[in-house]
């Protein structure tokens, strides 16, 4: 199949599954420079963007959409909108929400404060920023709407904690993107344990599954789920990082 058909079916089944497609405005910036340094190690918990495969192709989102590290790794469109002077174009970009963009109260809303509630908004790597707009620009108008993601591989786990307590983020994950639900499972085990979420996306629970093999189900906010069997092999060690089925 032909990648723009894919892209087309996906958007499709997005849409049919509840998940809004509309157009929405809001407004965009930049943080960093050309080499995204600052964009690592955000509020999601990925860490280093380009080994997690999100590279520059990101954003820090706002408190109003941002949802507590609730929409952490959902995909969105962003297209400059209604600005001739400062937009260079309106074809849109697709970016992965990595990060938070936290309110300035010092500064009201209009100037300078872009990311206090309830304000949408997007602070984009600067990249992202210059494929929609001049740099001197520093803040546009925009539209966005959320679209599926699609991520090359499968799910990945980077399992991390200590004998006693268990810690996985959940990363590269296709469809909707934002995970709401994580359950693990060891060979040992009589059944499914609901992980809750640390932050981010980094999933926890307060059982020793060290010289288990684990499987996983992820749970994702248009309600579908996959389960990966057995992808943890037993021998596995912290730090570590596997991967499972994808959407």
């Amino acid at each position: 199949m032909a990648a723009f058909e894919f892209a087309v079916m996906a958007v499709l089944l997005f849409m049919s599954e509840g998940v809004s497609a509309q157009w929405q405005t809001a407004h965009a910036t930049f943080y960093g420079d050309m080499t995204g340094g600052e964009t690592m190690q955000g509020a999601c918990g990925y860490g280093d963007l380009f080994k997690q495969g999100y590279g520059l192709s990101t954003a820090a989102l706002s408190t109003s959409l941002f949802n507590d590290g609730l929409t952490c790794g959902a995909c969105f469109q962003i297209r400059c909108y209604n600005d001739p002077q400062w937009c260079t174009t309106t074809t849109p970009i697709t970016i992965t929400a990595t990060n938070f963009c936290p309110p300035n109260w010092s500064l009201p809303s209009d100037r300078g404060g872009w990311c206090n509630p309830p304000r949408p908004h997007f602070d984009l790597s600067l990249p992202m920023f210059l494929r929609i707009a001049k740099y001197r620009a520093g803040i546009v108008p925009v539209q966005y709407r959320r679209v599926p993601c699609i991520k090359k591989g499968g799910i990945r786990f980077e399992l991390k904690g200590n004998p006693y307590w268990t810690l996985v983020l959940v990363y590269n994950v296709g469809g909707a993107g934002d995970v709401t639900g994580v359950a693990v499972k060891g060979e040992r085990m009589r059944g499914w344990v609901r992980m809750t979420r640390n932050w981010g996306q980094n999933w926890q629970v307060g059982v020793g599954l060290l010289g288990q093999r684990l499987s996983f189900r992820v749970t994702l906010s248009d309600g579908r789920t996959v389960q990966s069997d057995g992808v943890v092999p037993r021998n596995w060690q912290l730090g570590q990082t596997f991967e499972g089925r994808q959407f």
